[in-house]
């Protein structure tokens, strides 16, 4: 559950201030991701773990009426459903996560394997541990699915994942995760990128927010610029990117024209607020 708190600034250490609004969201990385797939009319399913709280029973009931499959979320006794104070401001905004019941999420072998066929796509997000995360992309790899990475909340355990990854999607803080060092000249950053294709075989794409996305082909960086829009809260904007990502390639639709249909999506779910409640259809996106 997201709990968006609007605010000027954020406190500094030791400060009290009083915030404006506060509303509550369905929200986590993965199911903010599984919403963008399953409106544009994919079939979804939702591997994860859910507290025996209030919380946790409005997420189930939320999602089932998105259509996801939700057969492979189970519920956990004695510890909270997950939850993220998200502090908005005017120019962005700054995420604490609780991940509460999804860090008990150890059982993925048994779910995953009466959910994933050949041509299926997963997509893997990183607030579950790390090593579910790692045997999950494996074992898709192994049924011959695609498997696509965002490495998000970033940690270094990543590098251990590539072997296993066809896709990866990091934001420019997570690239230069990946990098292990900063770009400290922005002129560098497709530089960077291309150095960094060249030594692992994970398709690159990085959504650079202002600056747009920039993924690597062969033999070249390619940059597709922001549109420009009224941008009232971007919770979810990655999110929406990668679920509609994952859409278009369990629908072969060619690498280019995919990144462009998901930048698109991740553009207008910026123009609502809460990380869900911009997320498109694919007639919205056409009409955009």
């Amino acid at each position: 559950m997201d709990m968006v708190m609007e605010t000027k600034r954020l406190p500094n250490v030791g400060e009290t201030l009083l915030g404006e609004t506060i509303d509550y969201y369905v929200g986590g990385k993965g199911a903010n991701q599984a919403v963008a797939a399953a409106r544009i009319d994919a079939e979804v399913s939702l591997v994860g773990k859910i507290g025996d709280d209030t919380f946790g029973s409005k997420v189930y009931q939320h999602l089932k009426n998105e259509k996801i499959d939700m057969t492979a979320v189970t519920p956990e006794q004695n510890i909270f459903t997950g939850v993220a104070s998200i502090f908005k401001l005017k120019e962005d905004n700054a995420i604490v996560v609780l991940p509460g019941a999804n860090m008990l999420l150890n059982d993925v072998d048994e779910l995953l394997s009466e959910k994933i066929n050949a041509g299926d796509v997963l997509l893997a997000q990183l607030e579950i541990p790390l090593e579910t995360v790692k045997r999950g992309l494996a074992l898709t790899k192994n049924k011959g699915g695609v498997t696509i990475l965002n490495p998000a909340p970033y940690n270094e355990k990543v590098l251990e994942m590539l072997p296993f990854v066809d896709i990866i999607t990091p934001n420019e803080t997570e690239f230069e995760g990946l990098l292990g060092h900063e770009i400290s000249d922005i002129d560098k950053f497709e530089e960077e990128m291309l150095n960094w294709a060249k030594q692992n075989q994970a398709q690159l794409i990085v959504t650079r927010g202002a600056f747009g996305i920039s993924y690597t082909t062969e033999n070249e960086v390619i940059t597709i610029p922001a549109k420009k829009v009224n941008v009232v809260d971007t919770t979810g904007a990655g999110d929406t990117f990668n679920g509609i990502l994952a859409v278009c390639m369990t629908q072969g639709i060619d690498i280019a024209k995919a990144i462009e249909l998901a930048g698109n999506g991740a553009t207008l779910s910026v123009t609502k607020l809460g990380a869900q409640t911009g997320m498109p259809t694919m007639a919205e996106i056409e009409a955009f």
